[in-house]
């Protein structure tokens, strides 16, 4: 397992690098990065898109040819486009989200930022997002970039992962923690 996710993550990384690289060459990058972002909400969005791109039954060529529909419908071209039909056709569909995350960590590796995971139980507004980021910037002395999505699993409260670190404060947490204490006790 360790070495299929160890693969996927070299796959991606090298096709992430080759992106950034030739969108900076043509001066895209503004670009790419919201394309990109446009086809990570389609994956998100439908089950039938998610299935096209991890099924190893569709064939190269028809996944191309639904790729092409969808982009083209979804207004996605260029070298974002281009880029996901290519790993269609190379037959490396199933790690464009891996892809995705690995343009943007190379971006912001670039840029000097440092990308934050959050993760809430339900949406966070603007001021709430504005206040995390600028604590995030005070506590690490980096420009952090965050990227915040909703868990509703997580009944209350944050898991922020910057870097190697993770600071998980959600009610779920705390939750299954009291439970092993409670069977401890008992």
């Amino acid at each position: 397992m360790t070495d299929n996710v160890t693969l996927i993550s070299g796959v991606a990384s090298r096709y992430a690098t080759a992106l950034l690289d030739l969108s900076e060459e043509q001066g895209s990058v503004a670009e790419v990065e919201t394309a990109l972002t446009a086809f990570e909400k389609l994956l998100q969005d439908s089950e039938d898109l998610r299935r096209l791109v991890t099924s190893p039954v569709f064939s190269a060529d028809e996944q191309v040819k639904a790729l092409g529909a969808i982009l083209d419908k979804a207004g996605i071209a260029g070298l974002a486009g281009n880029f996901i039909k290519l790993a269609a056709r190379n037959r490396r569909l199933f790690a464009v989200p891996s892809m995705i995350a690995a343009f943007r960590a190379a971006l912001a590796a670039r840029r000097g930022e440092l990308p934050a995971d959050v993760i809430s139980a339900t949406e966070l507004s603007k001021d709430q997002l504005d206040t995390l980021t600028t604590s995030l910037n005070e506590a690490t002395g980096k420009s952090v970039v965050v990227s915040a999505k909703v868990d509703p699993s997580l009944i209350g409260g944050l898991v922020v992962k910057v870097g190697s670190r993770m600071i998980d404060t959600s009610l779920k947490t705390k939750l299954n923690s009291l439970k092993i204490a409670m069977k401890e006790v008992g």
